[in-house]
C-alpha cells in the first residue's frame, strides 16, 4: 500500500479491509516465523496494513514500527496499540536503524521495487535482514485474465488498470543482489487461497484500479462478467469462491556486521 507512483483507484477502508481480508494476516505465520524476531530488535513492519502481523511481531519482544502510505490503515493499526505512521514506500527516512525490515502481502503494491528495495537497505544496520512474503509471477493469473477480458469485451482497454508487481523468484532475486542483498531462500509458493466473502468482495476491496472511471452500469456489467468467466474455474458450484494466489517468500540480507 504505497503512493508513488500512483496506483488510479485504489483505497483502503480498514473495515472492508477486515471484513474482507482477515485471511491476509491469518496467513502470515510461515513468514513471521521466517523473520524470527529476537527480543529487543527493532523491526520496520513495510506496508503494515491494519497493524494485525505487526502486533504480533511486538508481542514477541522486538521493538517495532509499522509504516503503511495509506491514513485509513495507519489509524487501524494504532487502534490496536501497534507503533505506526503513514509513509510512502519510495521515501523511507530511515538509515541504518532497524535490525530487520518485514513486508507481507504489500510489496506487489509497488510497482518500482528498486526504489523501495534502496530504501529498505538504507534502513537496515550493516548485517541486517529483509523477510518479505508478496505476489510472485502466477499470482491471481485467472483473475486478471477475466477481469482484462471483461474490460476489452466492453472496447475498454486494460493500459495503466494492472496495479500489481508479480515477479518470479529468478527476477526478484537479481533486483536483491543488484542492491547489495545476498539472498538466503527465495521461493515461489501456489497457496489457492478461500475467501470467505466471496469473489466479488475481493475484487471490491483489492482491483478496484479496473472499475477506476467507469461509470455505475458498465462497472456492473464488467464485475458480472468477470464473475461469469471465474466460476467456472474458481468456485465450486456451492458458492464457495476462491483465489488463485502465488506467492513469493524471501529472506536476505545485508553483508557486514
Amino acid at each position: 500500500m504505497t503512493s508513488t507512483p500512483q496506483i488510479p483507484g485504489q483505497s483502503w477502508s480498514a473495515r472492508q479491509y477486515a471484513e474482507n481480508a482477515s485471511f491476509v494476516p491469518a496467513l502470515g505465520q510461515d513468514v513471521l516465523a521466517l523473520l524470527a524476531a529476537s527480543p529487543g530488535e527493532r523491526i520496520l513492519d513495510l506496508g503494515c496494513g491494519d497493524g494485525a502481523l505487526t502486533e504480533r511481531i511486538a508481542r514477541q519482544g522486538a521493538e517495532v514500527l509499522g509504516v503503511d502510505a495509506s491514513e485509513a490503515m495507519v489509524e487501524a493499526a494504532r487502534a490496536r496499540g501497534v507503533n505506526a505512521q503513514r509513509t510512502d514506500a519510495y521515501q523511507l527516512p530511515f538509515d541504518q536503524q532497524f535490525d530487520a525490515v518485514f513486508s507481507n502481502a504489500a510489496l506487489h503494491w509497488m510497482l518500482d521495487p528498486q526504489t523501495v528495495l534502496a530504501g529498505v537497505k538504507r534502513a537496515l544496520k550493516p548485517g541486517g535482514r529483509f523477510v518479505a512474503e508478496f505476489g510472485g509471477h502466477g499470482n491471481v493469473a485467472a483473475i486478471c485474465t477475466a477481469l482484462i477480458a471483461s474490460l476489452q469485451f466492453r472496447g475498454i482497454s486494460a493500459r495503466g488498470r494492472h496495479p500489481w508487481y508479480f515477479p518470479t523468484a529468478e527476477e526478484y532475486a537479481h533486483l536483491l543482489e543488484t542492491a547489495g542483498f545476498k539472498v538466503d531462500s527465495i521461493a515461489l509458493i501456489p497457496r489457492p487461497t478461500p475467501l470467505p466473502t466471496g469473489m466479488q468482495a475481493w475484487l471490491e476491496t483489492f482491483a478496484q484500479p479496473f472499475f477506476h472511471g467507469l461509470d455505475d452500469d458498465l462497472k456492473i456489467t464488467v464485475m458480472d462478467n468477470t464473475l461469469n468467466l471465474l466460476s467456472h474455474s474458481l468456485s465450486d458450484g456451492q458458492g464457495h469462491w476462491s483465489a488463485d494466489y502465488v506467492r513469493l517468500r524471501v529472506s536476505a540480507y545485508l553483508p557486514g556486521a
